[in-house]
C-alpha cells in the first residue's frame, strides 16, 4: 500500500516515513503544498496523510482536491490545530479522520488500518441502493441523492449515513456508532460522533425539506421521516 505524506516539518516526515516503511508501507513525500498538489494530480495513492498548515497550498485545499479526483480514497489530517472549528473545517473538506499533534504512532497505524480495511470490505460486498423516504444511497458509486440532487460525502460521512439508513427507524447510540464506524470504544470526552452527525445534517437537510436525522436526547440518533 502506498501512502502520500504531505508535511513540512522534517522531523515529523522522518518519523512517519521510517515508522510506516518498517511496517511494509510504501511512502511518497511532499514537503510543501505545491509539491503535494502535483503528486496528487499525477497518480492516486491508497491513503493520504496531510498536514493543514503548509507552504503555498494548505492541507484542506489538498484534501478537497483528493476527494474531487479520488472520492473513495481515505484522507487523514495531521496537524497541531486541534480546536472544534479546525476539525470541522477538515471534515468539511472531506477528511476521513483527524489526528492532533503530538500523537502516538500506534494510534495513527490503527486508524490507517481501520480506513483501509473498510475500503476492502466495501469492495467485496454485494452492492445495491438503499432508500429511506426521498434519500437514496448508491453503494456501487458511493453517491447519495436527495430529491434528485447529488450530495457529496466524505468516506466517513458515507459510512455513517449507510449505517443510519440500514438501521432506519431504530435509535442508535453514540457508543454503537463509534464502534461500528470508527471501530473504537466510545470515549465520553470526544464529540466526533456529534460532529459527523451535524455535518450530515448540513448536507442532507435543506430549507423546507423533511429533517431525516433526529436526536433522541439521552439515547442517540434515529433516521426517519419527521
Amino acid at each position: 500500500m502506498k501512502i502520500l505524506i504531505v508535511e513540512d516539518e522534517p522531523k515529523v516526515v522522518a518519523f512517519l516515513k521510517q515508522g510506516l516503511e518498517e511496517l511494509g508501507y510504501e511512502t511518497a513525500i511532499a514537503e510543501d503544498g505545491k509539491l503535494g498538489q502535483e503528486l496528487i494530480q499525477q497518480q492516486p495513492y491508497d491513503l493520504y496523510l496531510l498536514d493543514v498548515l503548509l507552504p503555498f497550498v494548505d492541507g484542506n485545499q489538498l484534501c478537497k482536491l483528493v476527494k474531487e479526483k479520488y472520492p473513495s480514497s481515505p484522507v487523514i489530517m495531521i496537524t497541531a490545530l486541534g480546536t472544534l472549528q479546525n476539525k470541522l473545517d477538515g471534515f468539511d473538506a472531506g477528511a476521513d479522520d483527524y489526528l492532533v499533534k503530538p500523537f502516538e504512532f500506534k494510534e495513527l497505524v490503527a486508524r490507517i488500518k481501520v480506513l483501509t480495511k473498510r475500503g476492502i470490505r466495501a469492495d467485496e460486498k454485494s452492492q445495491n441502493i438503499l432508500k429511506v423516504s426521498d434519500l437514496e444511497l448508491d453503494l456501487d458509486k458511493k453517491m447519495a441523492y436527495r430529491t434528485g440532487r447529488q450530495i457529496f460525502l466524505s468516506a466517513k460521512e458515507f459510512a455513517l449515513l449507510e449505517f443510519l439508513m440500514r438501521n432506519s427507524g431504530r435509535v442508535v447510540s453514540r457508543p454503537e456508532i463509534a464502534e461500528k464506524i470508527w471501530e473504537i470504544t466510545f470515549d465520553t470526552g470526544t464529540n466526533v460522533v456529534d460532529v459527523y452527525i451535524n455535518l450530515l445534517r448540513k448536507k442532507l437537510h435543506r430549507e423546507n425539506e423533511t429533517k431525516l436525522i433526529q436526536t433522541r436526547i439521552g439515547h442517540g440518533y434515529i433516521l426517519e421521516q419527521d
